[in-house]
């Protein structure tokens, strides 16, 4: 394990393996660095690949008051860390955090996009977001965080008994007050979660959406709206593959549109 410092202070660990361009992994929710740990080792060959624990997981560190600037910041330092540049690759509400961090002008070479979960832009769909998200935001306050874990699951469509084993793994509880900075995170550029036009015309790099034909069909219907936003975007179907992509599968995408 290697450690950085963000700009406000928090220690931010990561792991590094694999010679070549740098390039970053960012989890979704509920993931710390091994999460990623797969994939970066399929990528190793042909790149220098960091997998980091976001704020608030795993041995990053925290603070009391939460940001999505932090978070930016975060992938800052371990940009510096690495090489001064890189391509970074996010999953899940990692994606939008990714999308945040271009925008925002971090050095940032590449950019991909694995179906960062947006919801529709109608007043129903963001009310049914918001609705959600209070009721997680609600659990984690009263501490009842093996529910809150749950309920999440099932809000982004796994079914519930899946939901219900997942929830109660070792670790899931330790983690789940992190929920809180991905509804923040989701919620960055557009109120209620919904696709970010704005900040998505403002990513100017060469950016890759991927999306699984079996995933639910809303983050479908969002991997294809994000593409159309991105000002040089290119879009991705696997074929008969779910929002978790197995790396064999996801490696090769990659390093296609990555190039050496």
């Amino acid at each position: 394990m290697l450690t950085t410092t963000s700009a406000d202070g928090t220690t931010i660990a990561y792991d590094q393996v694999g010679s070549g361009a740098a390039l970053i992994l960012v989890g979704g929710a509920l993931c710390d660095r091994n999460s990623t740990a797969p994939l970066a080792e399929a990528l190793a060959p042909a790149y220098t690949v960091i997998s980091y624990d976001r704020r608030g997981r795993g041995d990053s560190g925290d603070t009391s008051q939460y940001s999505v600037a932090r978070e930016i910041e975060d992938i800052g330092a371990v940009i510096a860390a690495a090489s001064g540049t890189a391509a970074v690759y996010g999953h899940s509400s990692g994606a939008a955090l990714v999308a945040a961090a271009a925008a925002a002008g971090l050095p940032i070479s590449k950019v991909v996009l694995h179906e960062p979960p947006y919801g529709g832009d109608d007043e129903e769909s963001r009310q049914q977001a918001d609705e959600s998200g209070a009721v997680v935001l609600r659990l984690l306050a009263e501490n009842r965080r093996t529910e809150a874990v749950e309920t999440f699951l099932t809000m982004a469509g796994m079914p519930a008994e899946a939901a219900g084993e997942l929830a109660r793994m070792p670790g899931m509880a330790e983690v789940a007050p992190s929920l809180a900075y991905d509804f923040a995170v989701m919620d960055h550029g557009t109120a209620g979660g919904g696709v970010p036009f704005e900040l998505l015309s403002g990513i100017t790099q060469p950016a890759l959406v991927v999306a699984g034909s079996a995933s639910p069909p809303f983050m479908v219907e969002a991997a294809r709206a994000v593409v159309k936003a991105l000002p040089d975007g290119r879009l991705a179907e696997l074929d008969g593959q779910d929002h978790v992509v197995p790396a064999e599968v996801l490696a090769p995408v990659l390093r296609e549109f990555l190039g050496d």
